[in-house]
């Protein structure tokens, strides 16, 4: 089998610039914090980043914002980074950022839709609004539906609360929010886990994210906040 369990720096390693990925947490909660540190110290930039929200000030996304890695995101809403939501014109240049806004539902069922291997997801949020510029709609039994389409990532940055050597995960409560879905729509997972047991210690029927989805896993973090 192979050894997946790596540090934090040996993770982000194969993530370079221009890379797509998706970020894992809600408000913060969930989010792997010791991952985003790493890649923050490694620098790669004109990052597409996929993620609920925009962190908050120097904390999970928002570090890679303020360090200027980040060329686009893709989010649910930005409202809890004071840095992005009450930006000014004259702030630094590292905060003009390309930002796409989606309805957290669609963006949750839009990555679903890529884990599962389906060509979009059919819904009537954000018909008639700014969400619907530029998308194709389709007629359903004469209901009118907005056809999204799926988000992949080259890589998924991910927290859990207990793995095995194998990667078999459990979630801590809220934490598990788009760290789920996001573990099965990257090509490369890395798990940011508190803590770390033998193979068989966890039941099998308690898995929330199974083995074959993750390549990484870093260690003996600090809990997350709930």
């Amino acid at each position: 089998m192979k050894k997946k369990i790596v540090t934090a720096e040996q993770a982000v390693e194969c993530i370079g610039d221009g890379a797509v990925i998706m970020v894992g947490g809600f408000a913060s909660i969930g989010t792997p914090e010791e991952l985003i540190d790493a890649l923050v110290k490694k620098g790669s930039k004109d990052l597409t980043i996929i993620s609920c929200d925009a962190g908050r000030a120097g904390l999970g996304v928002g570090k890679l914002l303020r360090n200027g890695q980040v060329k686009k995101l893709i989010a649910s809403h930005v409202g809890l980074n004071t840095e992005v939501a009450y930006r000014t014109p004259d702030q630094p240049e590292i905060y003009h950022v390309e930002y796409v806004l989606v309805p957290q539902g669609t963006l949750a069922e839009c990555i679903r839709a890529a884990g599962c291997g389906l060509g979009g997801i059919l819904t009537p949020v954000g018909l008639g609004t700014a969400v619907a510029e530029g998308k194709e709609t389709v007629r359903v039994k004469g209901k009118e539906y907005l056809l999204e389409e799926p988000f992949s990532a080259d890589f998924a940055l991910i927290r859990g609360a207990i793995a095995d050597h194998a990667g078999n995960v459990i979630y801590n409560m809220t934490a598990r929010n788009f760290n789920t879905v996001m573990a099965t729509a990257a090509e490369h997972v890395i798990l940011c886990a508190e803590e770390i047991v033998e193979i068989g210690a966890i039941d099998p029927n308690h898995v929330m994210t199974p083995a074959l989805f993750i390549d990484s896993i870093v260690g003996g973090v600090k809990p997350c906040r709930i």
